[in-house]
């Protein structure tokens, strides 16, 4: 894999003409696209690429395409709701779904879609709050504000989401206010075949030949929602060196780190992470292969396993990389330079590196504890995740807002309280299968020997406690309902609206499980936040100020899984001394299919083959600086028509989560006239296709010669 050379984004200054950054809406640098590119962004513009753009709450992006509430997305990023929604006799995964009329559009089980309506600085505000505390009172005051802030923001209003956003490492927080539906309903969805073609061994490659797309509509009042703000389709194919712009929600970069976190993310995080997920894989692979059922209710799983796992790779390697990680080690030495010989400067900042290392010993002292009692390493079940959801929101509901757990606050609310009662199927025995992995992993980590691990087991072996906890659990009850599974959430809904007296009470043992283990994992998160987080927090706000007084604030801050513009333009690029073209072609998808998965195509477009225009552009790559969470996102021109649908980068842009290449790093999108081309020619898709482009499924008139 070809390295990083990242000079300009290592010393802090702002890159030059490179394609980099994933920018903020209200610090985009417009000159810089019009230097490089002959075109600026506006205000207007960039406001209307903000309200056209949407997030999945889940962690993806989306973009709306019609006044009428249509969102695009990758299939990849919906698959969970096109999972929720099969059963065995309606496997929308294998077949693919398409809603031909309104009244077919079916409700997703568990989805949120947000728009970005306002960015609000607040940094005054929190820097006031916390000004000269530390520990847990900096803690505890930071929290309370930023809760106290986003409730004032929501208003009580169900319908907005407002979140407090921590950019630069704490250098800067910004308010951002959502327009927040939850009814969300899906509309068109490919099969799994064509949407992940290639599979695993073509994840994060290039060439590509994939139609990772999703059509989904949100829904206000039982009415499809109206969207003044909308992307409309871009009549002009994009070519080679067109200019193209990236809006979506990148989910975090860690280009802002020190070096004492880049290492304990090198020696000691991932490649723990990855052992544990090579692991989970291959227990997921063998559960495949005890049946159909049993292969379409683990897929979603394996997809996010195998993904996180390639992408995990990806990072271990760029920071075991000498000459990139040198270059990172000099970047901070140069600064921390800076400071130290401006006495003021020094006695600000100068402390702030050597705090955040301690901070990071104090990590990997309590990282076992952390991970398999408070992150649920070891109760790995979702039944056990709403069990814990629902004892801790009956101690926590009734506190004041401002000191409770931050994902209770009441502008939190709305979003907990859908997906606690979501109706998404649990199946029992693949969550027997996942909870005696963690709880196999956790006596394996923690030591037979330590305290959680004998309360939890007691006498009982990891596969008899998850079988007793799972049969016996009331807390998704399957049930049929005209060919898909759903959960029965009336016990939990009792159990949530009854508050402690009804927790107290239930003899449900994920209920009880909760109840056992809830004192010892709050102990261990009130350890963290109090000893690691709020260090870091403290401290990182001091690095990134030092930044600022040396380098100016005309810079990108690391993504947060908030909307962010990036620039570039359609290119390709050198591997192995080759060139690598920019776009493929529809004809290249039968070529590259063997027949067998996950090189085997649908029958849908076997037998359109000859239909397509095999000339038709498939799968594109631009340079724009993107990173996960970027999935969904569209891809438009200057004038703000879609031309793409950013679905993955190359292997080489895997790096890009410490930092950016130019000459390499490439997003990975699916052209729109593939998208065009495939709705019209193998899905007739009329309806989308007219929302689309209206007037494009129109029959041309007939022409007709004169009679004489």
């Amino acid at each position: 894999m070809k390295r990083l050379f990242l000079i300009a984004t290592l010393v802090g200054a702002a890159p030059a003409l490179a394609d980099e950054g994933m920018w903020t809406y209200n610090n985009f640098p417009s000159a810089k696209v019009k230097e490089k590119y002959g075109f600026e962004p506006t205000q207007a513009w960039l406001d209307k690429v903000r309200l056209s753009s949407a997030r999945l709450a889940g962690g993806c992006s989306a973009s709306f395409v019609s006044p009428d509430g249509l969102v695009m997305t990758n299939h990849h990023c919906a698959r969970g709701c096109i999972e929720q929604l099969s059963g065995p006799k309606k496997d929308y995964i294998a077949n693919g779904f398409y809603a031909k009329t309104q009244a077919e559009e079916t409700q997703c089980p568990a989805m949120e879609i947000n728009r970005l309506e306002q960015i609000t600085d607040v940094t005054d505000a929190l820097n006031q709050a916390t000004q000269g505390l530390s520990g847990k009172q900096y803690s505890e005051t930071l929290k309370a504000k930023m809760a106290a802030l986003e409730q004032e923001c929501s208003a009580g209003d169900a319908k907005v989401r407002c979140d407090v956003v921590t950019l630069y490492q704490g250098g800067k927080y910004n308010l951002y206010k959502y327009r927040r539906f939850q009814d969300v309903r899906l509309v068109m969805a490919p099969e799994h075949a064509i949407a992940f073609f290639g599979g695993d061994p073509d994840n994060f490659e290039f060439p590509r030949w994939d139609l990772d797309v999703t059509f989904l509509r949100v829904y206000q009042d039982g009415q499809p929602a109206k969207t003044e703000n909308y992307f409309k389709w871009s009549d002009k194919s994009a070519k080679e060196g067109d200019l193209t712009f990236v809006s979506g929600h990148p989910g975090r970069t860690s280009r802002g780190l020190t070096i004492a976190e880049l290492e304990y993310q090198r020696d000691i995080a991932m490649p723990k992470s990855l052992f544990m997920m090579s692991e989970l894989r291959g227990l997921i692979t063998e559960f495949q292969k005890k049946g159909p059922e049993q292969k379409r209710i683990s897929t979603n799983l394996l997809f996010g396993v195998e993904n996180s796992l390639k992408a995990f790779k990806g990072r271990l390697e760029a920071l075991q990389d000498k000459k990139f990680f040198a270059q990172k080690v000099a970047a901070e030495q140069e600064l921390r330079k800076k400071v130290d010989a401006n006495p003021e400067m020094k006695k600000k900042y100068g402390a702030a590196w050597d705090e955040i290392a301690k901070a990071q010993v104090e990590l990997a002292n309590i990282r076992k504890d952390l991970s398999f009692m408070e992150q649920n390493q070891g109760l790995s079940s979702s039944l056990f995740g709403i069990a814990k959801t629902l004892v801790r929101a009956s101690e926590e509901l009734p506190k004041e807002n401002g000191q409770r757990l931050r994902e209770f606050n009441q502008a939190n609310l709305p979003a907990l309280q859908a997906q606690l009662l979501s109706p998404a199927p649990i199946y029992p025995e693949l969550e027997i299968t996942r909870l005696t992995f963690g709880l196999t992993k956790m006596r394996e980590e923690l030591g037979s020997n330590h305290p959680f691990v004998k309360k939890v087991l007691g006498k009982e072996s990891p596969e008899k406690l998850a079988t007793r906890l799972v049969k016996g659990s009331k807390l998704c009850v399957i049930k049929d309902v005209k060919g898909s599974k759903v959960c029965d959430v009336s016990v939990r809904k009792a159990l949530f609206d009854g508050g402690k007296a009804a927790i107290a009470a239930s003899k449900d043992p994920m209920i009880q499980m909760a109840l056992l283990v809830d004192a010892d994992t709050r102990a261990v998160r009130k350890n963290y936040e109090e000893n690691v987080e709020a260090v870091i927090r403290k401290n990182s706000e001091l690095v990134a100020k030092a930044k600022f007084e040396v380098y100016g604030t005309n810079q990108y801050p690391d993504a947060t899984f908030t909307l962010r513009l990036s620039y570039g333009a359609v290119k390709g690029y050198m591997e192995d001394g080759k060139k690598v073209e920019p776009i493929t072609q529809m004809a290249g998808t039968f070529d590259h299919a063997t027949g067998e998965e996950p090189f085997a195509l649908p029958a849908s477009w076997l037998k359109s083959e000859k239909l397509l225009d095999g000339s038709t552009a498939m799968n594109m790559v631009t340079t724009n600086d993107i990173i996960g969470g970027n999935s969904g996102s569209p891809m438009i021109n200057k004038d703000a028509e879609v031309v793409g649908l950013v679905f993955d980068g190359n292997i080489q842009s895997l790096g890009g989560e410490y930092g950016f290449d130019e000459s390499v790093n490439r997003t990975v999108a699916v052209h729109s006239d593939a998208i065009i081309e495939s709705l019209k020619k193998i899905y007739g898709a009329n309806r989308v296709l007219e929302e689309l482009r209206p007037g494009s499924t129109q029959v041309p008139p007939v022409k007709t010669t004169p009679a004489k």
